[in-house]
């Protein structure tokens, strides 16, 4: 058999990659990803609490300590955020601080690596990872600054970019199912659903014994399946939120845009529709709609999609 079909990876992350008996699997996929040889130590509790209201949930989809004390946190997204590169650098900040003691000091600081599996396109760029980290670079002679040798030997190593968050960018749309490497083999699993019989990627040959859906059991298959039709409703969801808005917008929002500026026009739009629908807005949210209106946007859809991304805080989508 050329292919077999086996459950996504997000939901294999919620449910069946949190055994220890099944580490093999995460192990591979980030010893490819980060060209080293990962050891996972355990998996850490991947929402934290609030402390206030105002505060945000700290959402991953895992998080876990490998035997470096460093913390990689992963992440599976689907739907499109504008805010997406802020939502990731919270949430490594968030999880410093939350494995900081008052009373430690900073040299205690946990390395943390943040590894984003998206389905939409974030930004604009040709690749399809994208790898990223703090390097400092003199303004004058173009030197790389490096930590002294009594830093080096406190720290364990050379370079200041290995004592900061890093960030892994993986678009798995713009993968072109030809696999070079072992990392692009996991990358076609992530975006097939399937493992190629002719596939060596460490963690692979794991995954298709834990993966298939085939040897689910019934309960199992019985909650796939109930996942992967929600995950086609929230796509037809949005699709038809976005459409819907796109074309409400051409019929009420053009005409007063052209009275008032097209961004304008739209964003005063949206601003009655938010408010029509929650009531009276948090002051944040009228000043980043009022930015809004001098926002080159494409259309209707564009102001909707900052809508979502907004009412997010209040736990539902426009």
């Amino acid at each position: 058999m050329g292919k077999r079909k086996l459950v996504s990876f997000d939901w294999a992350l919620k449910r069946l990659l949190r055994s220890k008996a099944n580490f093999e699997v995460l192990e591979g996929f980030l010893s490819e990803l980060l060209k080293d040889d990962i050891t996972i130590v355990e998996i850490l509790e991947s929402e934290s609490n609030k402390q206030s209201r105002r505060d945000k949930f700290n959402r991953v989809d895992l998080k876990v300590c490998n035997h470096l004390g460093e913390m990689i946190i992963i992440e599976v997204q689907f739907e499109r955020e504008l805010d997406y590169m802020q939502r990731i650098l919270y949430a490594t900040a968030k999880t410093i601080t939350e494995h900081l003691k008052e009373s430690q000091a900073y040299r205690d600081v946990i390395k943390v690596i943040s590894v984003n599996i998206l389905y939409f396109d974030l930004g604009h760029g040709e690749d399809y990872v994208y790898h990223g980290r703090t390097d400092f670079t003199g303004i004058h002679r173009h030197d790389r600054l490096r930590l002294s040798t009594m830093q080096q030997n406190i720290f364990g190593c050379s370079e200041p970019y290995a004592l900061f968050p890093e960030y892994y960018l993986i678009k798995i749309n713009q993968f072109d199912d030809v696999a070079h490497d072992p990392l692009d083999e996991w990358i076609y699993f992530l975006k097939h659903e399937e493992v190629k019989d002719g596939f060596t990627a460490r963690g692979l040959s794991k995954a298709k014994e834990v993966l298939d859906v085939l040897r689910l059991s019934d309960e199992e298959r019985q909650q796939y399946e109930s996942f992967q039709e929600d995950l086609h409703y929230q796509a037809s969801m949005y699709f038809s939120s976005y459409t819907v808005g796109k074309i409400e917008g051409k019929q009420h929002g053009l005409q007063e845009g052209r009275q008032e500026g097209r961004p304008e026009g739209e964003a005063k739009l949206l601003q009655r529709m938010l408010v029509k629908r929650f009531g009276e807005l948090p002051e944040w949210v009228n000043a980043q709609l009022q930015a809004a209106k001098t926002e080159d946007l494409e259309s209707w859809g564009e102001k909707l999609v900052i809508a979502n991304s907004i009412m997010e805080i209040f736990g539902e989508h426009v």
